[in-house]
């Protein structure tokens, strides 16, 4: 055989071997297919899911359904908002495939989808606790991008994701309105502060900047500001923090804020303190009983209508907050409750002195000097 053909088999050889060696070396690696767009979760029926468990084992934050509600289980079954249980499926239902990368579960921690090392861990559970799916988000695969590793739960194949991954509350606090009350300063028919030894009433003045005390004396004038602040307490009132009742059967619920509307809804709000932390319990009841009925044969008109509409609405608005809020005691900012339960006393505080403007100095004298011979 000659040189050349041996040349010719030897550089062959080498090719083959050196084949061998990345084939060899794919083989223990993560493979891709052609980027095909799929939804990694599919045939989920939100009817099912009767509970929701979010984060790492030992871990989780825990939503269990409540017939056609959600509650946290973190929170001592405090109401979810829906709205949000809503949004959290739809996300995770959302979230779309482009390409496989890999199926081996021994790679599965490299890229953050075990369950102890998941970026995002959702679990979606049956009535009789087993597992419908469950979502699995691990690391980006490229850092700031917001693409990353993904699974289903008890699948070994990681995807990549299609796109950025949307935001996964993942905190107890995130499933729930602080928000307790929000009352306008025009629906206010009157307030009344009951604290220790007192009880006096405020009612709204000939504008919207001034209150009324009722049967103030003539001797004493009314600060205002001070007053309006109570007047207002209830413009956004939020909470920090809530618990069952049960669990805060010391406190001493000695203070009592009360709102008159002027469509007949009540708002009442005991108030305690135990050292500097303020709690408050909640109720409304709707102050009309007159039933809304009409007669056979009368004919009604859109005014009027419109008038047992708005009862009908007020009437149930105030049986929905008392249902919701029965039986939870809420922490409230200290300044809030400040607002809620301030005595007579310090409605008729002098203003604070306005402080002295400082005294106008003489301008320095910035013209050059000549310069002397």
């Amino acid at each position: 055989m000659s040189n050349r053909n041996l040349s010719i088999l030897g550089l062959a050889a080498a090719a083959v071997v050196a084949l061998a060696v990345i084939v060899a070396g794919i083989a223990d690696k993560p493979y891709t297919r052609n980027n095909q767009i799929a939804y990694l979760i599919q045939g989920l029926d939100p009817d099912q899911v009767a509970r929701i468990t979010i984060g790492k084992p030992g871990q989780e934050l825990t939503l269990n359904r409540r017939r056609t509600h959600f509650v946290i289980a973190n929170l001592d079954n405090y109401p979810a908002l829906t709205s949000e249980i809503n949004k959290l499926i739809a996300t995770c239902l959302d979230i779309q495939t482009s390409e496989l990368y890999t199926d081996n579960p021994e790679n599965h921690k490299d890229l953050g989808v075990t369950e102890d090392k998941a970026h995002i861990l959702v679990k979606f559970y049956k009535a009789d606790s087993s597992l419908l799916t469950g979502v699995i988000i691990g690391k980006e695969k490229v850092q700031g991008q917001g693409i990353a590793y993904i699974r289903r739960v008890g699948d070994n194949k990681v995807y990549v994701s299609a796109a950025q991954i949307p935001a996964i509350k993942q905190q107890a606090g995130e499933y729930i309105s602080p928000e307790l009350i929000s009352v306008k300063r025009e629906d206010i028919n009157s307030i009344t502060v009951s604290c220790p030894n007192e009880t006096y009433i405020l009612r709204p003045g000939p504008d919207d900047k001034t209150v009324i005390f009722e049967n103030m004396a003539e001797d004493k004038k009314l600060n205002n500001d001070f007053a309006n602040k109570v007047f207002t307490a209830l413009a956004g009132l939020s909470f920090e923090d809530v618990n069952i009742e049960s669990s805060k059967q010391g406190l001493q619920f000695d203070r009592r804020y009360l709102c008159r509307l002027k469509n007949s809804t009540v708002y009442t709000i005991w108030l305690a303190k135990d050292g500097d932390v303020w709690f408050a319990k909640c109720d409304a009841q709707f102050a009309d009983k007159t039933p809304v009925t009409k007669t056979e044969g009368e004919v009604e008109s859109d005014e009027q209508l419109k008038i047992k509409e708005a009862k009908l609405l007020a009437r149930d608005a105030a049986e929905e907050f008392s249902e919701k809020h029965k039986g939870w005691v809420y922490q409230i900012p200290a300044y809030r409750a400040e607002d809620l339960t301030k005595s007579s006393a310090e409605l008729f505080a002098a203003p604070k002195p306005a402080q002295p403007q400082p005294e106008d100095k003489e301008p320095m004298d910035v013209t050059p000097q000549t310069q002397q011979e």
